[in-house]
């Protein structure tokens, strides 16, 4: 797919979106490095980026904890299962998709 135009573009733009996106974070979360290096902000809470367009955050902060735990918990899970297609790919040389 990457060896083709069309896949180049999509990484490029895929590659910038995340650029963008992470630059945005830690301006939100982290405290000027001029001002004080390697600290958070006192309100920043990890994870809450003021961004939730659905309200699906929950308002009080036992809730959020265990949305982030579920969170955490389901990527640690999907990269395990991207771990086990890579490995079932190169012991089988079986493309999985």
């Amino acid at each position: 797919m990457l060896a083709t135009p069309a896949g180049q573009t999509a990484g490029f733009v895929l590659l910038t979106a995340i650029f963008f996106s992470e630059f945005a974070r830690a301006r939100t979360g982290w405290v000027d490095p001029d001002i004080e290096i390697r600290t958070l902000k006192e309100n920043y809470l990890p994870g809450d980026l003021g961004f939730d367009p659905l309200g699906m955050k929950p308002k009080d902060e036992k809730g959020f904890l265990a949305m982030q735990n579920k969170e955490l918990n389901n990527g640690r899970l999907a990269m395990i299962a991207i771990a086990g297609m890579t490995a079932d790919e190169l012991v089988s040389g079986n493309q999985a998709f």
